[in-house]
Protein backbone atom coordinates (compact mmCIF):
# COMPACT_ATOMS: atom_id res chain seq x y z
CA UNK A 1 0.00 0.00 0.00
CA UNK A 2 1.45 3.59 -0.97
CA UNK A 3 2.35 5.58 1.66
CA UNK A 4 4.80 8.57 1.04
CA UNK A 5 3.64 10.26 4.48
CA UNK A 6 3.09 9.01 7.52
CA UNK A 7 0.15 9.86 9.54
CA UNK A 8 0.05 10.27 13.22
CA UNK A 9 -1.40 7.34 14.12
CA UNK A 10 -4.68 6.76 11.47
CA UNK A 11 -7.42 4.95 12.44
CA UNK A 12 -7.12 1.05 12.48
CA UNK A 13 -7.14 -0.60 8.84
CA UNK A 14 -7.27 3.06 7.06
CA UNK A 15 -5.62 2.99 3.50
CA UNK A 16 -3.02 5.61 3.03
CA UNK A 17 -2.54 7.86 0.50
CA UNK A 18 -1.06 11.24 -0.57
CA UNK A 19 -4.30 12.40 -2.17
CA UNK A 20 -7.98 11.20 -1.82
CA UNK A 21 -9.70 12.02 -5.21
CA UNK A 22 -13.72 11.36 -5.29
CA UNK A 23 -14.95 10.79 -8.44
CA UNK A 24 -13.77 9.24 -11.34
CA UNK A 25 -15.15 11.51 -14.36
CA UNK A 26 -13.20 14.11 -16.01
CA UNK A 27 -12.37 16.39 -13.35
CA UNK A 28 -11.33 13.58 -10.95
CA UNK A 29 -9.41 12.06 -13.61
CA UNK A 30 -7.94 14.95 -14.86
CA UNK A 31 -6.74 15.87 -11.21
CA UNK A 32 -5.29 12.97 -11.04
CA UNK A 33 -3.08 12.10 -13.65
CA UNK A 34 -1.54 15.48 -13.08
CA UNK A 35 -1.30 14.59 -9.01
CA UNK A 36 0.21 11.21 -10.13
CA UNK A 37 3.42 12.14 -11.63
CA UNK A 38 4.34 13.31 -7.59
CA UNK A 39 2.27 11.92 -4.99
CA UNK A 40 0.49 8.46 -4.81
CA UNK A 41 -3.49 8.83 -5.37
CA UNK A 42 -6.35 6.88 -5.02
CA UNK A 43 -9.60 7.55 -6.72
CA UNK A 44 -13.08 6.77 -5.20
CA UNK A 45 -15.79 5.83 -8.16
CA UNK A 46 -19.34 5.63 -6.23
CA UNK A 47 -20.00 1.98 -8.84
CA UNK A 48 -18.11 1.60 -11.86
CA UNK A 49 -15.04 3.85 -12.51
CA UNK A 50 -17.33 5.48 -15.85
CA UNK A 51 -20.42 5.67 -14.53
CA UNK A 52 -20.40 9.21 -13.77
CA UNK A 53 -21.76 12.00 -16.67
CA UNK A 54 -18.95 12.52 -18.02
CA UNK A 55 -19.33 9.51 -19.96
CA UNK A 56 -23.23 10.38 -20.77
CA UNK A 57 -22.27 13.59 -22.15
CA UNK A 58 -23.26 13.70 -26.05
CA UNK A 59 -22.26 17.00 -27.59
CA UNK A 60 -18.53 18.32 -26.92
CA UNK A 61 -16.49 20.76 -25.67
CA UNK A 62 -16.13 24.61 -26.51
CA UNK A 63 -12.84 26.39 -27.21
CA UNK A 64 -11.90 28.84 -29.30
CA UNK A 65 -10.36 27.18 -32.74
CA UNK A 66 -11.85 28.32 -35.30
CA UNK A 67 -10.40 31.23 -37.89
CA UNK A 68 -12.50 34.68 -36.59
CA UNK A 69 -13.34 33.26 -33.36
CA UNK A 70 -12.09 34.89 -30.18
CA UNK A 71 -11.81 34.65 -26.33
CA UNK A 72 -13.84 37.91 -26.20
CA UNK A 73 -16.43 36.03 -27.93
CA UNK A 74 -16.77 33.13 -25.83
CA UNK A 75 -16.53 34.74 -22.82
CA UNK A 76 -19.49 37.35 -24.05
CA UNK A 77 -21.36 34.14 -24.79
CA UNK A 78 -20.99 32.65 -21.25
CA UNK A 79 -21.55 35.63 -19.88
CA UNK A 80 -25.05 36.17 -21.54
CA UNK A 81 -26.05 32.91 -21.05
CA UNK A 82 -25.33 33.26 -17.17
CA UNK A 83 -27.59 36.18 -17.03
CA UNK A 84 -25.00 38.44 -14.94
CA UNK A 85 -24.09 35.97 -12.52
CA UNK A 86 -21.09 34.87 -13.66
CA UNK A 87 -17.50 36.12 -12.28
CA UNK A 88 -15.43 37.20 -15.30
CA UNK A 89 -12.23 36.36 -14.01
CA UNK A 90 -13.29 32.53 -13.70
CA UNK A 91 -14.97 33.14 -17.00
CA UNK A 92 -11.72 34.33 -18.90
CA UNK A 93 -9.75 31.66 -17.15
CA UNK A 94 -11.54 29.21 -18.43
CA UNK A 95 -11.87 30.02 -22.01
CA UNK A 96 -7.97 31.21 -22.08
CA UNK A 97 -7.06 27.54 -20.84
CA UNK A 98 -9.82 25.47 -23.14
CA UNK A 99 -7.41 25.22 -26.19
CA UNK A 100 -4.75 23.48 -23.79
CA UNK A 101 -7.31 21.27 -22.08
CA UNK A 102 -8.59 19.97 -25.62
CA UNK A 103 -4.55 19.69 -26.78
CA UNK A 104 -4.06 16.86 -23.54
CA UNK A 105 -7.36 15.17 -24.33
CA UNK A 106 -5.87 14.41 -28.05
CA UNK A 107 -2.44 13.80 -26.83
CA UNK A 108 -4.30 10.91 -24.28
CA UNK A 109 -5.75 9.85 -27.57
CA UNK A 110 -9.41 11.21 -28.03
CA UNK A 111 -10.60 10.72 -31.65
CA UNK A 112 -12.00 13.90 -32.10
CA UNK A 113 -14.00 14.61 -35.76
CA UNK A 114 -11.13 15.78 -37.98
CA UNK A 115 -11.98 18.93 -40.02
CA UNK A 116 -13.43 18.94 -43.22
CA UNK A 117 -10.40 20.91 -44.98
CA UNK A 118 -6.46 20.21 -44.27
CA UNK A 119 -6.92 24.06 -42.63
CA UNK A 120 -9.29 22.98 -39.96
CA UNK A 121 -7.57 20.48 -37.80
CA UNK A 122 -11.25 19.24 -35.91
CA UNK A 123 -14.76 19.61 -37.16
CA UNK A 124 -16.46 21.92 -35.25
CA UNK A 125 -20.23 22.32 -34.44
CA UNK A 126 -22.36 24.93 -32.75
CA UNK A 127 -24.80 24.84 -29.89
CA UNK A 128 -27.37 27.11 -29.11
CA UNK A 129 -26.22 30.27 -27.32
CA UNK A 130 -23.08 30.26 -28.96
CA UNK A 131 -21.84 32.75 -31.66
CA UNK A 132 -18.91 30.68 -33.51
CA UNK A 133 -18.64 27.28 -34.34
CA UNK A 134 -16.95 26.35 -31.39
CA UNK A 135 -17.63 22.87 -30.07
CA UNK A 136 -15.15 19.92 -30.89
CA UNK A 137 -16.66 16.28 -30.15
CA UNK A 138 -16.44 12.72 -31.22
CA UNK A 139 -19.47 12.29 -33.29
CA UNK A 140 -22.38 12.54 -30.74
CA UNK A 141 -20.61 9.87 -28.34
CA UNK A 142 -17.44 13.06 -26.86
CA UNK A 143 -18.10 12.42 -23.43
CA UNK A 144 -17.45 8.54 -23.64
CA UNK A 145 -14.34 8.96 -25.38
CA UNK A 146 -13.12 11.42 -22.78
CA UNK A 147 -14.11 8.74 -20.14
CA UNK A 148 -12.15 6.43 -21.96
CA UNK A 149 -9.27 8.31 -22.72
CA UNK A 150 -8.73 8.86 -19.07
CA UNK A 151 -9.90 6.23 -17.52
CA UNK A 152 -6.83 4.02 -19.87
CA UNK A 153 -4.17 6.51 -18.56
CA UNK A 154 -5.54 6.22 -14.99
CA UNK A 155 -5.19 2.70 -15.12
CA UNK A 156 -1.82 2.54 -16.55
CA UNK A 157 -0.21 4.95 -14.28
CA UNK A 158 1.57 3.17 -11.66
CA UNK A 159 0.73 6.01 -8.45
CA UNK A 160 -2.84 5.67 -9.51
CA UNK A 161 -4.93 3.34 -7.45
CA UNK A 162 -8.91 3.27 -8.95
CA UNK A 163 -11.16 1.96 -6.17
CA UNK A 164 -15.00 1.66 -7.15
CA UNK A 165 -17.82 0.40 -5.55
CA UNK A 166 -17.45 2.75 -2.83
CA UNK A 167 -20.05 4.80 -1.82
CA UNK A 168 -18.69 8.27 0.33
CA UNK A 169 -20.70 9.50 3.26
CA UNK A 170 -19.13 11.88 5.19
CA UNK A 171 -15.58 13.83 4.54
CA UNK A 172 -13.34 13.23 7.44
CA UNK A 173 -12.55 16.48 9.11
CA UNK A 174 -11.20 17.98 12.51
CA UNK A 175 -14.52 16.56 14.18
CA UNK A 176 -13.14 13.03 13.47
CA UNK A 177 -9.27 13.82 14.98
CA UNK A 178 -8.97 11.95 18.62
CA UNK A 179 -7.90 14.68 20.85
CA UNK A 180 -7.48 18.07 20.71
CA UNK A 181 -4.29 18.84 19.21
CA UNK A 182 -5.83 19.12 15.98
CA UNK A 183 -8.77 21.73 16.77
CA UNK A 184 -8.23 23.63 13.49
CA UNK A 185 -10.93 22.74 10.56
CA UNK A 186 -9.12 20.65 7.95
CA UNK A 187 -10.53 17.69 5.72
CA UNK A 188 -8.29 14.67 5.87
CA UNK A 189 -10.02 11.87 4.10
CA UNK A 190 -13.20 10.57 3.63
CA UNK A 191 -15.59 7.35 5.04
CA UNK A 192 -16.81 5.18 2.60
CA UNK A 193 -19.20 2.46 2.20
CA UNK A 194 -17.72 -0.40 0.34
CA UNK A 195 -20.84 -1.94 -1.74
CA UNK A 196 -18.91 -5.05 -2.14
CA UNK A 197 -17.90 -6.48 1.91
CA UNK A 198 -20.87 -4.06 2.97
CA UNK A 199 -18.09 -2.29 5.37
CA UNK A 200 -17.22 1.36 6.11
CA UNK A 201 -13.79 2.08 5.25
CA UNK A 202 -11.07 5.48 6.16
CA UNK A 203 -9.11 6.60 3.61
CA UNK A 204 -6.99 8.67 4.67
CA UNK A 205 -5.12 11.47 2.46
CA UNK A 206 -2.89 14.98 2.89
CA UNK A 207 -5.38 16.29 0.27
CA UNK A 208 -8.65 15.33 -0.93
CA UNK A 209 -10.22 16.69 -4.17
CA UNK A 210 -14.23 16.36 -4.20
CA UNK A 211 -15.24 15.85 -8.06
CA UNK A 212 -18.38 13.64 -7.41
CA UNK A 213 -20.66 15.79 -10.26
CA UNK A 214 -24.07 17.19 -9.76
CA UNK A 215 -27.42 16.78 -8.03
CA UNK A 216 -30.24 16.26 -10.86
CA UNK A 217 -31.22 13.29 -9.47
CA UNK A 218 -32.92 15.45 -6.71
CA UNK A 219 -35.66 15.86 -9.43
CA UNK A 220 -38.17 13.04 -10.99
CA UNK A 221 -36.88 13.37 -14.55
CA UNK A 222 -33.56 14.05 -15.19
CA UNK A 223 -30.69 12.98 -17.89
CA UNK A 224 -28.16 11.85 -15.22
CA UNK A 225 -27.41 8.69 -14.02
CA UNK A 226 -28.75 7.63 -11.03
CA UNK A 227 -25.55 8.35 -8.74
CA UNK A 228 -26.23 12.01 -9.23
CA UNK A 229 -27.41 12.34 -5.81
CA UNK A 230 -25.56 15.82 -5.18
CA UNK A 231 -23.01 13.54 -2.66
CA UNK A 232 -20.14 15.94 -2.40
CA UNK A 233 -22.43 19.10 -1.68
CA UNK A 234 -23.82 17.51 0.84
CA UNK A 235 -20.65 16.20 2.30
CA UNK A 236 -19.09 19.65 1.93
CA UNK A 237 -21.95 21.29 3.23
CA UNK A 238 -21.89 18.99 6.70
CA UNK A 239 -18.16 19.48 6.67
CA UNK A 240 -18.54 23.25 7.13
CA UNK A 241 -18.22 24.72 3.32
CA UNK A 242 -20.52 27.57 2.15
CA UNK A 243 -22.31 26.23 -1.47
CA UNK A 244 -23.75 28.78 -3.71
CA UNK A 245 -26.62 29.49 -6.24
CA UNK A 246 -28.40 26.24 -5.92
CA UNK A 247 -31.47 27.63 -6.99
CA UNK A 248 -29.93 27.32 -10.84
CA UNK A 249 -30.43 24.01 -11.89
CA UNK A 250 -30.41 23.79 -15.45
CA UNK A 251 -33.38 21.45 -17.59
CA UNK A 252 -32.41 20.04 -20.69
CA UNK A 253 -35.31 21.17 -22.82
CA UNK A 254 -35.03 17.73 -25.16
CA UNK A 255 -34.44 14.37 -23.35
CA UNK A 256 -36.52 11.88 -24.85
CA UNK A 257 -40.01 11.39 -24.22
CA UNK A 258 -40.52 7.38 -24.15
CA UNK A 259 -42.40 4.82 -22.02
CA UNK A 260 -39.65 2.89 -20.45
CA UNK A 261 -36.28 5.06 -21.27
CA UNK A 262 -36.45 8.14 -19.09
CA UNK A 263 -33.20 9.77 -19.41
CA UNK A 264 -31.93 9.23 -23.12
CA UNK A 265 -30.85 12.95 -24.16
CA UNK A 266 -30.86 14.46 -27.43
CA UNK A 267 -28.01 16.45 -27.91
CA UNK A 268 -28.07 20.46 -28.24
CA UNK A 269 -25.89 19.77 -31.30
CA UNK A 270 -29.48 18.37 -32.60
CA UNK A 271 -30.94 22.02 -32.74
CA UNK A 272 -27.21 23.31 -33.66
CA UNK A 273 -26.93 21.35 -36.46
CA UNK A 274 -30.63 22.76 -37.71
CA UNK A 275 -33.11 20.56 -36.01
CA UNK A 276 -36.77 22.41 -35.39
CA UNK A 277 -38.64 22.03 -32.44
CA UNK A 278 -42.36 21.47 -33.49
CA UNK A 279 -45.91 20.70 -32.11
CA UNK A 280 -47.58 17.65 -32.59
CA UNK A 281 -49.58 19.28 -35.93
CA UNK A 282 -45.96 20.18 -37.20
CA UNK A 283 -45.82 24.01 -36.32
CA UNK A 284 -43.13 25.59 -34.95
CA UNK A 285 -43.43 27.35 -32.12
CA UNK A 286 -39.81 28.84 -30.99
CA UNK A 287 -40.80 31.99 -32.65
CA UNK A 288 -42.83 33.43 -30.19
CA UNK A 289 -40.66 33.39 -27.39
CA UNK A 290 -36.91 34.32 -28.80
CA UNK A 291 -35.20 35.65 -32.00
CA UNK A 292 -33.02 33.07 -31.72
CA UNK A 293 -35.52 30.18 -32.35
CA UNK A 294 -33.78 26.74 -31.91
CA UNK A 295 -30.38 27.92 -30.69
CA UNK A 296 -31.42 30.27 -27.66
CA UNK A 297 -29.92 29.18 -24.36
CA UNK A 298 -31.42 26.43 -22.95
CA UNK A 299 -33.05 27.66 -20.07
CA UNK A 300 -35.26 29.72 -22.97
CA UNK A 301 -36.08 26.76 -25.12
CA UNK A 302 -37.09 24.64 -21.82
CA UNK A 303 -39.52 27.07 -20.68
CA UNK A 304 -40.66 27.47 -24.05
CA UNK A 305 -41.17 23.73 -24.57
CA UNK A 306 -43.33 23.97 -20.97
CA UNK A 307 -45.63 26.49 -21.76
CA UNK A 308 -46.34 25.12 -25.02
CA UNK A 309 -47.33 21.67 -23.12
CA UNK A 310 -48.98 23.14 -20.44
CA UNK A 311 -50.56 25.71 -22.95
CA UNK A 312 -51.95 22.82 -25.03
CA UNK A 313 -52.70 20.34 -22.63
CA UNK A 314 -49.72 17.93 -24.13
CA UNK A 315 -46.78 15.56 -22.25
CA UNK A 316 -44.45 16.10 -25.02
CA UNK A 317 -43.36 18.77 -27.90
CA UNK A 318 -41.14 16.97 -31.46
CA UNK A 319 -37.38 17.34 -32.40
CA UNK A 320 -37.17 17.26 -36.45
CA UNK A 321 -34.12 16.66 -37.91
CA UNK A 322 -35.60 14.42 -40.55
CA UNK A 323 -34.82 17.73 -42.98
CA UNK A 324 -30.89 17.89 -42.24
CA UNK A 325 -31.21 14.62 -44.63
CA UNK A 326 -30.32 10.85 -43.73
CA UNK A 327 -26.93 11.05 -44.38
CA UNK A 328 -26.37 13.64 -42.30
CA UNK A 329 -27.81 12.01 -39.31
CA UNK A 330 -26.44 9.13 -39.77
CA UNK A 331 -23.22 10.66 -40.03
CA UNK A 332 -23.31 13.61 -37.42
CA UNK A 333 -25.38 11.39 -35.04
CA UNK A 334 -24.94 7.69 -34.96
CA UNK A 335 -25.57 6.96 -30.96
CA UNK A 336 -28.94 8.59 -31.10
CA UNK A 337 -29.97 7.64 -34.40
CA UNK A 338 -28.75 3.93 -33.58
CA UNK A 339 -30.57 4.05 -29.99
CA UNK A 340 -33.71 5.53 -31.37
CA UNK A 341 -33.84 2.62 -34.55
CA UNK A 342 -33.95 0.12 -31.70
CA UNK A 343 -36.68 1.79 -29.59
CA UNK A 344 -38.91 1.94 -33.38
CA UNK A 345 -37.82 5.66 -34.04
CA UNK A 346 -35.92 6.65 -37.32
CA UNK A 347 -34.88 10.28 -36.58
CA UNK A 348 -34.69 10.50 -40.66
CA UNK A 349 -38.12 10.35 -41.82
CA UNK A 350 -39.85 11.03 -38.60
CA UNK A 351 -39.77 13.48 -35.59
CA UNK A 352 -38.55 12.66 -32.30
CA UNK A 353 -40.81 13.32 -29.19
CA UNK A 354 -38.95 15.21 -26.50
CA UNK A 355 -39.63 17.08 -22.94
CA UNK A 356 -37.38 18.94 -20.51
CA UNK A 357 -35.31 17.32 -17.87
CA UNK A 358 -33.19 18.15 -14.87
CA UNK A 359 -29.87 17.99 -16.13
CA UNK A 360 -27.03 20.06 -14.98
CA UNK A 361 -26.53 21.82 -11.26
CA UNK A 362 -25.03 25.40 -12.00
CA UNK A 363 -24.35 25.79 -8.11
CA UNK A 364 -22.11 24.23 -5.61
CA UNK A 365 -19.51 24.13 -3.31
CA UNK A 366 -17.93 27.57 -3.49
CA UNK A 367 -14.16 27.13 -4.61
CA UNK A 368 -11.54 29.65 -5.89
CA UNK A 369 -9.50 29.91 -9.23
CA UNK A 370 -7.37 26.98 -7.37
CA UNK A 371 -10.46 24.75 -6.50
CA UNK A 372 -10.15 25.61 -2.76
CA UNK A 373 -12.97 25.17 -0.72
CA UNK A 374 -13.57 26.89 2.89
CA UNK A 375 -11.88 23.65 4.07
CA UNK A 376 -8.53 23.51 4.44
CA UNK A 377 -7.30 20.40 2.53
CA UNK A 378 -10.13 19.73 0.48
CA UNK A 379 -10.41 21.01 -3.03
CA UNK A 380 -13.28 20.58 -5.48
CA UNK A 381 -13.64 20.60 -9.46
CA UNK A 382 -16.43 20.22 -11.74
CA UNK A 383 -19.91 20.24 -11.34
CA UNK A 384 -20.24 19.53 -7.84
CA UNK A 385 -18.70 23.37 -7.50
CA UNK A 386 -20.16 26.82 -7.90
CA UNK A 387 -16.87 28.43 -9.62
CA UNK A 388 -18.01 31.12 -11.05
CA UNK A 389 -17.79 29.82 -14.56
CA UNK A 390 -21.34 29.35 -15.32
CA UNK A 391 -24.05 31.99 -13.00
CA UNK A 392 -27.45 31.57 -13.69
CA UNK A 393 -27.18 29.16 -16.63
CA UNK A 394 -24.54 26.85 -17.92
CA UNK A 395 -23.93 27.82 -21.89
CA UNK A 396 -23.53 23.99 -23.63
CA UNK A 397 -20.33 22.42 -23.72
CA UNK A 398 -18.70 24.26 -21.06
CA UNK A 399 -18.92 21.48 -18.62
CA UNK A 400 -16.73 19.10 -19.67
CA UNK A 401 -13.99 22.18 -20.59
CA UNK A 402 -15.01 23.07 -16.35
CA UNK A 403 -14.20 20.19 -15.66
CA UNK A 404 -10.37 19.89 -17.51
CA UNK A 405 -9.52 23.36 -16.43
CA UNK A 406 -10.28 22.55 -13.06
CA UNK A 407 -8.93 19.32 -12.10
CA UNK A 408 -5.46 20.42 -13.49
CA UNK A 409 -6.11 23.92 -11.44
CA UNK A 410 -6.30 21.66 -8.08
CA UNK A 411 -3.60 19.51 -9.08
CA UNK A 412 -1.54 22.23 -10.17
CA UNK A 413 -2.34 24.17 -6.30
CA UNK A 414 -2.26 20.89 -4.13
CA UNK A 415 1.44 20.39 -5.97
CA UNK A 416 2.39 23.99 -5.08
CA UNK A 417 1.43 24.35 -1.52
CA UNK A 418 2.00 20.54 -0.44
CA UNK A 419 5.04 21.14 1.80
CA UNK A 420 2.49 23.49 3.81
CA UNK A 421 0.54 21.07 4.21
CA UNK A 422 0.31 19.94 7.63
CA UNK A 423 0.64 16.23 9.51
CA UNK A 424 -2.57 14.00 9.14
CA UNK A 425 -3.77 13.49 12.67
CA UNK A 426 -5.04 10.08 14.20
CA UNK A 427 -8.84 9.67 13.22
CA UNK A 428 -11.29 7.67 14.93
CA UNK A 429 -12.65 4.66 13.41
CA UNK A 430 -16.06 4.57 11.85
CA UNK A 431 -18.37 3.57 14.63
CA UNK A 432 -21.84 1.39 14.21
CA UNK A 433 -22.09 -0.15 17.99
CA UNK A 434 -25.44 2.09 18.15
CA UNK A 435 -26.89 0.87 15.20
CA UNK A 436 -28.95 -2.08 13.81
CA UNK A 437 -29.76 -3.30 10.59
CA UNK A 438 -32.71 -2.02 9.42
CA UNK A 439 -35.76 -3.83 8.68
CA UNK A 440 -37.53 -0.57 7.63
CA UNK A 441 -36.16 -0.13 4.03
CA UNK A 442 -39.68 1.16 2.67
CA UNK A 443 -39.24 4.00 4.59
CA UNK A 444 -35.80 4.55 2.64
CA UNK A 445 -38.61 4.02 -1.01
CA UNK A 446 -40.78 5.79 0.24
CA UNK A 447 -39.00 9.44 0.91
CA UNK A 448 -37.15 9.03 -2.33
CA UNK A 449 -39.93 8.80 -4.48
CA UNK A 450 -41.58 11.57 -2.03
CA UNK A 451 -38.97 14.07 -2.69
CA UNK A 452 -37.95 13.57 -5.82
CA UNK A 453 -42.00 14.31 -6.61
CA UNK A 454 -42.79 17.20 -4.71
CA UNK A 455 -38.98 18.64 -6.11
CA UNK A 456 -40.21 18.43 -9.82
CA UNK A 457 -43.80 19.67 -9.08
CA UNK A 458 -42.92 22.58 -6.85
CA UNK A 459 -39.08 23.06 -7.66
CA UNK A 460 -39.04 22.53 -11.02
CA UNK A 461 -39.11 24.98 -14.35
CA UNK A 462 -41.14 27.40 -13.29
CA UNK A 463 -41.97 28.39 -9.84
CA UNK A 464 -43.90 30.31 -7.56
CA UNK A 465 -43.53 31.01 -3.68
CA UNK A 466 -46.48 28.94 -2.66
CA UNK A 467 -44.96 25.97 -4.23
CA UNK A 468 -41.52 26.66 -2.73
CA UNK A 469 -43.74 27.00 0.83
CA UNK A 470 -45.30 23.51 0.22
CA UNK A 471 -41.54 22.49 -0.89
CA UNK A 472 -39.67 23.74 2.48
CA UNK A 473 -42.51 22.16 4.70
CA UNK A 474 -41.93 19.26 3.12
CA UNK A 475 -38.50 18.84 3.14
CA UNK A 476 -38.47 19.94 6.46
CA UNK A 477 -40.68 16.85 7.64
CA UNK A 478 -37.91 14.94 4.99
CA UNK A 479 -35.49 16.14 6.96
CA UNK A 480 -36.29 15.03 10.65
CA UNK A 481 -37.62 11.58 9.42
CA UNK A 482 -34.23 10.62 7.56
CA UNK A 483 -31.91 11.98 10.15
CA UNK A 484 -33.93 9.50 12.80
CA UNK A 485 -33.38 6.87 10.29
CA UNK A 486 -29.67 7.56 9.95
CA UNK A 487 -29.12 7.41 13.88
CA UNK A 488 -30.49 4.03 14.34
CA UNK A 489 -29.97 2.23 11.35
CA UNK A 490 -26.63 1.17 9.58
CA UNK A 491 -26.26 3.09 6.29
CA UNK A 492 -26.68 0.94 3.19
CA UNK A 493 -26.14 3.07 -0.70
CA UNK A 494 -29.72 3.76 -0.43
CA UNK A 495 -29.94 5.89 2.67
CA UNK A 496 -26.94 7.40 2.15
CA UNK A 497 -28.21 8.85 -1.25
CA UNK A 498 -31.33 10.05 0.58
CA UNK A 499 -29.55 11.77 3.02
CA UNK A 500 -27.28 13.08 0.70
CA UNK A 501 -30.89 14.10 -1.35
CA UNK A 502 -32.22 15.62 1.54
CA UNK A 503 -29.68 18.18 2.15
CA UNK A 504 -29.32 19.28 -1.48
CA UNK A 505 -32.89 19.48 -1.69
CA UNK A 506 -33.41 21.90 1.61
CA UNK A 507 -30.09 23.79 0.14
CA UNK A 508 -32.12 24.10 -3.56
CA UNK A 509 -34.97 25.32 -1.98
CA UNK A 510 -33.82 27.84 0.41
CA UNK A 511 -32.12 29.44 -2.54
CA UNK A 512 -35.19 29.44 -4.72
CA UNK A 513 -36.89 31.18 -1.51
CA UNK A 514 -34.32 34.00 -1.05
CA UNK A 515 -33.92 35.04 -4.61
CA UNK A 516 -37.18 37.67 -5.49
CA UNK A 517 -36.69 37.61 -9.08
CA UNK A 518 -36.38 35.93 -12.23
CA UNK A 519 -32.46 35.08 -13.34
CA UNK A 520 -31.32 32.66 -15.61
CA UNK A 521 -32.71 29.38 -14.70
CA UNK A 522 -34.83 30.17 -11.82
CA UNK A 523 -37.60 31.57 -12.67
CA UNK A 524 -40.54 32.44 -10.97
CA UNK A 525 -43.97 34.06 -11.52
CA UNK A 526 -44.51 35.83 -8.37
CA UNK A 527 -41.08 37.81 -9.39
CA UNK A 528 -40.57 38.04 -12.89
CA UNK A 529 -38.34 40.30 -13.57
CA UNK A 530 -34.21 41.16 -13.46
CA UNK A 531 -33.43 42.54 -10.23
CA UNK A 532 -31.46 45.40 -10.28
CA UNK A 533 -28.03 43.89 -9.27
CA UNK A 534 -27.24 40.62 -10.55
CA UNK A 535 -26.17 38.57 -6.61
CA UNK A 536 -24.87 35.01 -5.76
CA UNK A 537 -27.45 33.31 -3.29
CA UNK A 538 -24.54 32.12 -0.49
CA UNK A 539 -25.77 29.96 2.20
CA UNK A 540 -23.37 29.17 5.32
CA UNK A 541 -23.74 26.61 7.65
CA UNK A 542 -21.53 28.16 10.48
CA UNK A 543 -24.51 30.62 9.94
CA UNK A 544 -27.36 29.26 9.05
CA UNK A 545 -28.83 26.05 10.98
CA UNK A 546 -28.49 22.98 8.76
Amino acid sequence: MPDTFTPDSPAPDAQIYDVIVLGSGAAGLTAALTLATRFKVAVLAKGNLDGGSTSWAQGGIAAVLEAGDTFESHIEDTMVAGAGLNHRATVEFVVENAAAAIDRLAALGVPFNPGDTLSERWHLTREGGHSHRRIVHVDDSTGFAVQQALQAAAVAHPNITLVPGMVAIDLVTSAHVEGERFAARACHGVYAFNIASRRVECFVGKAVVLATGGASRVYQYSTNPDGSTGDGIAMAWRAGCRVSNMEFNQFHPTCLFHPTVKNFLITEAARGEGGHLKLPDGTRFMQRYDDRLELAPRDVVARAIDAEMKRLGLDHVLLDIAHLGADFVRHHFPMIHARLIELGIDCTVQPIPVVPAAHYSCGGVMVDLAGRTDLAGLWAAGEVTQSGLHGANRLASNSILECLVFGQAVADDIGACWDAQGLVPAIRPWDESRVTDSDEEVVVAHNWDELRRFMWDYVGIVRTDKRLERAAHRVKLLRKEVADYYGNFRVTPDLIELRNLVNVADLIVRSARARKESRGLHYTTDYPRLAAVARDTVLDPVSTRS
